[in-house]
């Protein structure tokens, strides 16, 4: 299969390039001209990729699938004006111009997975939340639904189109959890707020996994949460990380001075907001996690730094 990937040299990008490679597939990585993919994988080359003109090189002609994974960071930078701007920009106008360049094939791609995010949903307490539960209101719900209207698109040249909306992807070298990893092990480590909100993750293992997956079952297609099947609070996730780095956690983190070094808006989103998601979807087809519960992966994931 020919498969092309955007954001190809992000965490979840290269770990998806990377298992292309393997399962023998021909990976073309869509890249500005500037980006640096030395050391590539085998079976994988660049083709050149203008997210503001839409032009796309000629070399990608002819896919059979397109894993767009491009997007500015959310916890990049503070969220200003300018900020802000870039994360819409980096998603919504970059799949337009993904999903209007494939359009223009003659021979078009017959699926397209697509990245979101369960910030769709916003902040919403304990309420179990699956692929059918109402969207938020909030700027990261409007992103995602802005985001995923453009994926969609797709649909009008008979694609199958995958919406995978990404909860916290836990992996040893990259993403959220090195940096959460930080104040364990300088012992200062602990719940953030009242710790009662709650934490939807994935291992990077099953993201990768389930986008396989995803590329394989026809019966796959619309949203899907790319979360593991146990939700956890940040107080049960933040012991379970305490636990596996040998550590204590003994120091919380007031929603005040998170509100103070990130501003509001940003806090309460990336750190403060509760999202109990289910993935439903996976669940509903048979998908089988590689890793289901938290603690163990928390222990693998530490043991191989």
């Amino acid at each position: 299969m020919k498969i092309l990937v955007t954001g190809a040299t992000g965490l979840v990008g290269s770990a998806v390039v990377d298992a292309f490679g393997r399962d023998g597939h021909t990976v073309c990585r869509l890249v500005r001209p500037q980006t640096n993919t030395a050391g590539g994988t085998r079976g994988a080359f660049d083709v050149t990729w203008n997210p503001q003109s839409g032009e796309l090189g000629g070399a990608g002609v002819g896919a059979d699938a397109v894993v767009n994974l491009a997007g500015a960071s959310i916890a990049g930078g503070r969220w200003t004006e300018s900020r802000k701007l870039l994360l819409r920009s980096s998603r919504v106008d970059a799949t337009r111009a993904l999903v209007s360049a494939l359009a223009k094939m003659n021979a078009k791609p017959a699926v397209l997975i697509s990245a979101s995010a369960i910030g769709v949903y916003g902040s919403r307490g304990d309420e179990v939340l699956t692929e059918a539960s109402t969207p938020g209101t909030d700027f990261l719900s409007d992103l995602a639904k802005d985001w995923e209207a453009e994926a969609l698109r797709a649909e009008s040249f008979r694609a199958r189109v995958v919406l995978a909306r990404f909860g916290i992807i836990l992996a040893e070298h990259g993403g959220a959890l090195p940096k959460m990893m930080l104040p364990f092990r300088l012992g200062v480590g602990g719940r953030i707020a009242s710790g009662r909100q709650w934490m939807s993750w994935v291992s990077l293992d099953d993201v990768v996994e389930i986008i396989k997956f995803a590329l394989a079952n026809r019966d796959v297609r619309g949203p899907v949460n790319v979360v593991a099947p146990e939700a956890v609070t940040n107080l049960e996730f933040t012991r379970a990380l305490a636990q596996a780095l040998h550590r204590p956690a003994l120091f919380p983190a007031p929603a005040l001075a998170l509100k103070l070094a990130l501003g509001r808006e940003m806090a309460e989103a990336l750190l403060l907001s509760s999202q109990r998601v289910m993935p439903a979807t996976l669940i509903r087809i048979g998908y089988r996690f590689l890793r289901p519960s938290l603690q163990p992966a928390l222990q693998e994931i530490v043991r191989s730094r």
